[in-house]
């Protein structure tokens, strides 16, 4: 084999150790498969005394990560640092700006500054690849940059953060509250010290922007997505959920709308009976509609070393192999601008969980408020009794509606002082 891809990586975590423990185990494998020979051959991380678990003699150490990233000792330059500023993309700057093909497992960094990085590479005649940056192990990049080229893509939604997922399963499944949930996550190293991130649903939204755009051909825009977390989700909502045949997920959705894309995370009652309901604990799942293949629904691990490293060598393989697909599935200059749909706009049916006083009259106070609005109600339950005998937990279901509709209503509920607390909205996404 005379031909070498000279890798150089910087981040040395788990998920750069993880990838070159990989590239180490498939080197005979990829070696035939692209006709390359893959060999690290730089390498830039905080601490070199560090025992990593991998032989790294054979490359040369770098202390900043932008010198490797112009070093002549490297072709193509793997980027594990993370954070969507500072040395992350300094040097994949660098990298490009010197012709060099870049990959990269961080959505942070392509969500603030993909378009003019996929732009810079096209100017250079690099490579910019990022099949890790979304769902970890799951091929959902390539399946929508070109598995899917055939197809009009409608919607593309999923579950894209482990650590939303894991508590929402366990709350569920043990009966458990979140602040529980949540702790175990944070002992077993799925959530963050700080998990605002991964709770607020900010994690997701840098997913689907990414998503948004290869599904739908248009320039990555974060700013434009609705965005809520899984924080207010109470084990009362689960079992709701569960008697009315949902189940609760944190979704990222974005679809095509009579009013342009619309791109939202948050909360949702999907069908017990649909795929995406039964993926439990930290695994990710995406679904896609579109028109020659109706749904398609992929399911992984959506972190951790070996996974994430897995799609990091599916990159390195194709760049390999001289494969130079726009970035985003079509060139900058061929991406749209998005058309914003405001999640006012947004139609579908709503679970709306109100604390209504024990008042007479409330209960056909609030009726009418949702009549005024257009609102039909395709049930209404009243909930076990809370520990106060003044307040009746009161569920309703509605029909396919307006987000604009629905907050005007509950405000003017909350304004006729028939409610004790703050109204509870989950949005229900039907198959």
């Amino acid at each position: 084999m005379s031909e070498i891809l000279r890798v150089g990586i910087a981040g040395l975590g788990t998920v750069g150790a993880a990838v070159v423990r990989l590239l180490d185990a498939q080197a005979a494998d990829l070696a035939a498969r692209t006709g390359k020979k893959v060999v690290v051959t730089g390498v830039s991380a905080r601490d070199p005394a560090r025992d990593r678990g991998i032989d790294l003699s054979g490359a040369t150490w770098f202390s900043a990560p932008t010198d490797l990233a112009r070093s002549d000792k490297i072709d193509l330059f793997v980027e594990l640092i993370g954070g969507d500023e500072g040395p992350a993309r300094e040097s994949v700057e660098a990298a490009l700006a010197a012709g060099k093909s870049v990959v990269t497992a961080n959505k942070a960094l392509l969500a603030k500054h993909g378009i003019a990085l996929a732009r810079l590479a096209e100017a250079h005649h690099g490579a910019l690849a990022f099949e890790a940056s979304v769902a970890g192990g799951i091929p959902i990049v390539k399946t929508l940059r070109e598995g899917l080229a055939g197809n009009r893509i409608e919607r593309v939604y999923g579950i894209l953060n482990g650590t939303c997922n894991y508590i929402l399963s366990r709350m569920e499944l043990e009966g458990l509250s979140f602040a529980e949930c949540l702790a175990d996550a944070q002992k077993l190293g799925y959530a963050e010290a700080d998990p605002t991130f991964d709770i607020g649903g900010f994690d997701t939204a840098h997913k689907l922007a990414i998503l948004a755009s290869l599904a739908f051909g248009v320039k990555l825009d974060a700013e434009a997505i609705s965005v809520e977390g899984i924080q207010d989700i109470s084990l009362a909502d689960l079992q709701a959920a569960s008697e009315l045949g949902y189940r609760v997920k944190l979704l990222g959705v974005a679809q095509r709308t009579p009013h342009g894309v619309e791109q939202r995370v948050h909360p949702t009652m999907v069908p017990l009976s649909s795929a995406i309901a039964q993926v439990m604990g930290v695994t990710n799942a995406v679904t896609v509609d579109a028109d020659a293949v109706n749904e398609l629904t992929l399911v992984g691990p959506g972190a951790g070393g070996m996974a994430t490293a897995s799609a990091v060598v599916a990159d390195i393989a194709d760049i390999a192999r001289g494969i130079r697909s726009a970035p985003f599935g079509l060139p900058v200059d061929h991406l749209a601008s998005p058309e914003k749909s405001p999640m006012q706009r947004h139609e579908g049916g709503y679970y709306i969980r109100l604390a209504v006083r024990n008042e007479i009259g409330a209960a056909a106070a609030i009726a009418t408020r949702m009549a005024e609005h257009g609102i039909s109600l395709e049930s209404i339950v009243q909930r076990r009794a809370c520990a106060d005998a003044s307040v009746a937990p009161v569920v309703l279901v509605t029909y396919a509606t307006t987000e604009a509709s629905v907050r005007e209503a509950l405000a003017a509920i909350v304004a006729d002082g028939h409610v004790a607390d703050k109204p509870q909205v989950i949005r229900i996404e039907r198959e």
